[in-house]
């Protein structure tokens, strides 16, 4: 027995950035978008995570690279070698993005807290603004990470929840293996968001930051150095490895959400979800009420998890961009504007909550947002990837870079598709977004 906990301890000791990444992308806009997947569309679109998994490695374990070969973010980067037009797009599109999804988590949590708990929606909303902060900026980083790990077991809440309901296995693995896609403005929105939030644009920059934070951390980077840190290829396997654990794990959770839904809010014709409260308490009837509260428990978590990611990723960009110190292994008092960026975007997130458009809806519009924003960061980072000046021999194998623009191809034309689509028959979309609004 103690030679199987040792050898789990060592599996879970090389776990890092790309798990965290891999478990953060799961986020409340990701639970959001997969569930009104199922909802809409049954196992129509269940697919669409064994598609997207490949696809996700070579993008993070691509920003992984650029991070621990250079030992700069991906702004950094950009700074130094591309031009500040292209820089300040990025970042400001990357902000956006990041607070509504940020409002959106916020809104999500506390509106399940209120389901839960009976805790009035404002207080909720405040205490976790203030509980997420608190965390960020006072406690240390590697104490920090070590919480944000333990923080992804709430991802099984969703594979469990999806056991515990009847399934139909032999259409599950029809529409897994044999997908029939259908290009009707429904399916396209859903597609450029089930993309937008697995491929999303904060990851990228998280990704690449944080496998410099780990440098630090292991006195593979020194904090005033100017130099390339030296990467051995058991560096460079240690981060693929963490890399593919974490995105797979991200997939199998995604398929599980689909899977929840599809089997039992479609059945029902409940096909829109509107709030966190209205898709947990749709549940409850048809699922039973384990499966309702492993719903609702898994918001807070994957919340609480991704929260601190969005908001840092905001910040690691802006800072690196205007040249303020970064990170969090410094302390707040070392870096106040990176700790002041935290600051502001999540505040800004929290005050996204008294528009009109419910915390669901707006993680769904979120994701679709940032589908439309990735294509453009992935093109960037594909050309960071093959720059030899920037990545020495580390560059981009063609593996990769195939991949790498089949996605980044496929995510512009979708895109591209949604918005043609949109102004050719703006009266289908108008009615169609009213309805899901």
């Amino acid at each position: 027995m103690e030679a199987v906990y040792k050898k789990i301890r060592k599996f879970l000791k090389k776990l890092g950035p790309g798990f965290i990444t891999g478990a953060s992308d799961d986020d409340p806009s990701a639970i959001a978008t997969y569930s009104q997947s199922g909802a809409e569309f049954g196992y129509r679109q269940l697919w669409t995570p064994l598609f997207s998994l490949p696809f996700m490695i070579v993008v993070l374990e691509m920003a992984g690279r650029i991070g621990l070969v250079t030992g700069k973010g991906l702004a950094g980067i950009i700074k130094r070698y591309y031009s500040k037009k292209l820089l300040y797009t990025s970042v400001l599109l990357l902000l956006f993005a990041n607070i509504i999804n940020i409002g959106a988590v916020l809104g999500a949590m506390a509106a399940v807290l209120n389901l839960l708990l009976g805790i009035n929606f404002l207080v909720a909303l405040i205490a976790i603004v203030i509980i997420s902060l608190a965390l960020e900026m006072f406690i240390p980083y590697r104490i920090y990470v070590k919480f944000l790990k333990y923080l992804t077991i709430s991802l099984f809440a969703y594979i469990i929840a999806a056991f515990s309901i009847p399934q139909n296995w032999s259409q599950i693995l029809s529409a897994t293996f044999f997908p029939k896609i259908y290009f009707t403005p429904e399916n396209i929105i859903n597609l450029v968001a089930i993309f937008g939030t697995t491929i999303s644009p904060y990851l990228f920059f998280w990704q690449a930051d944080e496998e410099v934070e780990e440098e630090i951390l292991h006195h593979k980077l020194k904090i005033t150095s100017e130099n390339r840190p030296k990467i051995t290829t058991k560096d460079l396997k240690i981060m693929r490895f963490d890399t593919i654990i974490g995105m797979f794990f991200s997939n199998i959770v995604a398929f599980f959400i689909i899977l929840t839904a599809a089997a039992t809010l479609w059945p029902e014709g409940i096909n829109n979800i509107s709030t966190a409260t209205e898709a947990a308490e749709a549940l409850k009837p048809l699922a039973g009420n384990f499966a309702f509260f492993l719903f609702a428990l898994g918001i807070i978590g994957t919340g609480m998890l991704s929260l601190p990611i969005l908001a840092s990723s905001a910040s690691y960009a802006f800072s690196e961009a205007f040249g303020f110190k970064e990170g969090l292994y410094r302390k707040w008092k070392k870096a106040r504007v990176f700790y002041g960026v935290i600051f502001i975007a999540t505040i800004l997130g929290l005050l996204v909550n008294f528009s009109s458009i419910p915390p669901f809806r707006m993680l769904y519009f979120g994701a679709v947002l940032n589908g439309i924003i990735a294509p453009l960061l992935l093109i960037i980072m594909l050309l960071i990837a093959n720059n030899k000046k920037i990545m020495g021999d580390f560059t981009n194998s063609k593996l990769s870079n195939i991949l790498a623009v089949i996605i980044t191809s496929f995510m512009a034309i979708i895109a591209l598709y949604l918005l043609y689509d949109f102004f050719k028959n703006w009266d289908i979309f108008a009615n169609f977004i009213n309805n899901i609004i």
